[in-house]
């Protein structure tokens, strides 16, 4: 019999083809590619930001029971309840909330709202980079401007480059990837200098580690026509594999970005588990002390090993390389093993670490001494 897709089906679905498709051993085989990742077994991913000790307990479970009730359904039941959340949360109206798949959807939807050809956006060198590439994508015209030697924005600078044909301008603060801060009280100074032609747009993807530093506010409560406040569940709720963001803004600058919206964006494990960790405080703020923990043991190894180090408000920290290239440390810590973050010119004499749990940063300086020896 010549084989045919019908012939196919046929076969699979009856007597003891049928039997043999549902066990599981063959089910194991068909999924195990799907499984693979890339990442050699072993590996420590210090590389991305991520938050090592994954999502909040409470969120894991309200997840889990999504996924039970309702991951074959659409989660359009799901929108409102969340954006409520978040408004509430926030003490914003939830039409002011725009919520999508971490910050990057929202950056996107912020430059197809308002970049085109013959605009420019103003953004620091180096930060986060997906927005000035999806401005330059809409047609808009990337200005950078090089941080100053405390690694803060160089908010002069900016100003300087800004013109009447300035659609954006991006803060990332605490910036990545140096993990430096702006402090507050020249943002607010800034503000009223901006072009009024230029929205604002504040990254506070990594404020939950910041919150306890005396330089650093949120300038969520300032929201409005001219000012976006980007905030994400990736790294404090340690979601990032489950795209969950927001921006809030005014209504009308919603709007605005809302018409470039996929009907569906957000999955509703992904709603749930943020819904969840909103609801909880406790372990959010427990999170973020111990990251502070962490990051002071970096902090100290460093010391103890005479390595410059950028003063940290995220969950990463800016190591000096003694003058060795990134790219040849980078590499070498990947031969053991040890994934870092790639590198950011022009601080090509430093490398970003993103902090693991205890034992994979016992790892880390292992690893690191062996490469410097």
């Amino acid at each position: 019999m010549p084989f045919s897709r019908r012939s196919f089906i046929h076969r699979v679905t009856t007597g003891a083809a049928a039997s043999a498709l549902l066990q599981f051993p063959l089910t194991e085989n068909l999924f195990a590619q799907a499984r693979r990742t890339g990442v050699p077994e072993g590996t420590i991913r210090l590389n991305s930001n991520e938050n090592a000790y994954g999502p909040l307990p409470s969120a894991m479970k309200a997840m889990q029971d999504a996924l039970t009730n309702s991951g074959n359904r659409y989660p359009f039941t799901l929108y409102n309840p969340l954006a409520e959340r978040i408004a509430a949360y926030n003490k914003v109206d939830p039409k002011q909330i725009v919520v999508g798949a971490g910050s990057t959807e929202p950056m996107r939807l912020a430059a197809q709202a308002f970049c085109s050809k013959g605009k420019n956006i103003v953004l620091a060198d180096p930060t986060f980079e997906s927005m000035g590439e999806f401005a330059t994508e809409a047609g808009a015209e990337v200005r950078k401007v090089p941080l100053t030697r405390t690694f803060a924005h160089d908010l002069d600078g900016m100003l300087q480059r800004a013109d009447a044909n300035t659609a954006l301008v991006y803060i990332c603060n605490p910036n990545n990837p140096t993990a430096s801060l702006t402090p507050a009280k020249n943002l607010e100074t800034f503000i009223g200098k901006l072009p009024s032609s230029a929205v604002l747009v504040i990254d506070e993807a990594y404020h939950h580690f910041a919150m306890d530093v005396p330089e650093y506010r949120s300038f969520l409560d300032r929201a409005s026509d001219r000012l976006i406040v980007m905030r994400t569940f990736s790294k404090i709720y340690g979601m990032a594999g489950l795209r969950l963001g927001y921006t809030v803004s005014s209504t009308s600058t919603a709007e605005k970005m809302k018409a470039y919206l996929l009907p569906i964006s957000v999955n509703s494990v992904a709603a749930a588990g943020g819904i969840a960790s909103l609801d909880d405080d406790q372990a959010m703020k427990f999170a973020a002390q111990r990251n502070a923990a962490d990051r002071g043991e970096f902090f100290k190894q460093a010391v103890l090993r005479k390595l410059h180090v950028i003063p940290s408000a995220a969950n990463f920290a800016m190591l000096g390389t003694n003058g060795k290239p990134a790219g040849d440390v980078i590499s070498a810590m990947r031969q053991k093993k040890v994934l870092i973050g790639r590198p950011f010119p022009p601080m090509l004499d430093y490398v970003r670490i993103s902090f693991g749990l205890p034992e994979e940063m016992k790892a880390f300086w292992n690893a690191w001494d062996q490469t410097q020896a």
